[in-house]
């Protein structure tokens, strides 16, 4: 009887240990998008929701990738788009920063992904390759569901929906001929920072 006893509550530690690192490994990640000119945008990641995005957007977040980057596509009702370019676009640059492409997680690339494009929603800008996502992403101005299941939505900004507006509503225009809904003058990064991650 005691060896018995003995077997089950080693059986319940095991299950409740296994639980927690679920629990733990589906925590939302905490983050901070700070622009040049000092405001913010705090949120959070959802590995639950898309692990691999999510890992690689960490991971950029970590390397620094992110800093000096510029908001190059800002249409205001929709999203504000970023992660590729610098400043250095205005003066002719037209050459992305590169990261490596990650496996498309949504619905229509057979990836089950529930997270819904609503405003304040961040998500993984990709071109018609479903598997083409690296490291530029977009942040929803307002809610648009005809992007549910077509793009790898990862996060969502929780505070400082306030500078979505601002930056989502500045004067546009097109640039070299080959880029539209370009800011007039640079929405610039200053860095994104990983506030709390899972060890």
């Amino acid at each position: 009887m005691k060896k018995i006893l003995t077997v089950l509550l080693s059986a319940i530690l095991l299950l409740s240990l296994c639980a927690c690192g679920a629990k733990k490994d589906s925590a939302p990640i905490d983050f901070t998008i700070e622009m040049q000119d000092g405001s913010l945008m705090k949120g959070e990641l959802y590995p639950d929701v898309a692990p691999i995005t999510v890992a690689n957007f960490v991971k950029l977040c970590n390397e620094n990738f992110y800093e000096g980057l510029i908001f190059h596509r800002v249409i205001a009702g929709f999203m504000i788009q970023g992660g590729a370019f610098t400043e250095e676009l205005y003066s002719g640059n037209i050459n992305q920063k590169k990261a490596s492409e990650i496996k498309g997680e949504f619905a229509a690339n057979g990836v089950k992904n529930e997270l819904k494009h609503t405003r304040g929603v961040i998500s993984m800008a990709r071109t018609n390759e479903p598997n083409s996502a690296s490291s530029q992403f977009f942040i929803m101005h307002r809610d648009n569901p005809s992007l549910d299941g077509n793009y790898a939505a990862f996060g969502k900004i929780t505070e400082g929906l306030e500078v979505i507006d601002k930056i989502a509503t500045v004067e546009t225009g097109s640039l070299n001929a080959m880029f539209d809904d370009v800011p007039k003058e640079a929405q610039v990064i200053k860095t994104i920072k990983i506030d709390s991650e899972e060890e």
